[in-house]
């Protein structure tokens, strides 16, 4: 942080930054109850200035999917492809079969389609004459 900040209120930058450091601990693990009262602990603000800061996070939050949410589904099946390659080198199959079925309802394959492109067998036993 800058220099001493004077007044009753701070600037703008000076809030901005405080929250900018929130955001940047929320994948910190804590639950967000946990998060804002350690924002609070750590920024010397109170325990409502720190629910405002956490709102505003929330709000970068929603801006970040609304701009991320188009290539999100590129960037899910690239980490699965991944995430799939090592599974299958590790010998870890039953985790790769899951990835397989993840990757395979993205494109639409379901039992459903499955079974119903599946061929019917029927089988009948005929009594002898």
């Amino acid at each position: 942080m800058g220099g001493k900040v004077y007044g009753k209120r701070n600037p703008n930058a000076v809030i901005e930054a405080r929250q900018q450091r929130l955001y940047k601990r929320q994948l910190e693990g804590m639950t967000t109850r946990q998060l804002v009262l350690d924002h609070a602990s750590k920024e010397n603000i109170s325990t409502k200035t720190a629910w405002i800061d956490w709102k505003k996070v929330n709000t970068w939050n929603d801006e970040d999917w609304e701009k991320d949410r188009e290539s999100m589904l590129s960037r899910i099946q690239s980490m699965r492809i991944k995430l799939y390659e090592k599974a299958v080198r590790k010998g870890q199959l039953q985790t790769a079969a899951q990835i397989l079925d993840s990757l395979g309802r993205v494109i639409g394959e379901s039992v459903e389609n499955v079974n119903i492109n599946a061929p019917e067998l029927a089988i009948r036993v005929e009594t002898k004459k």
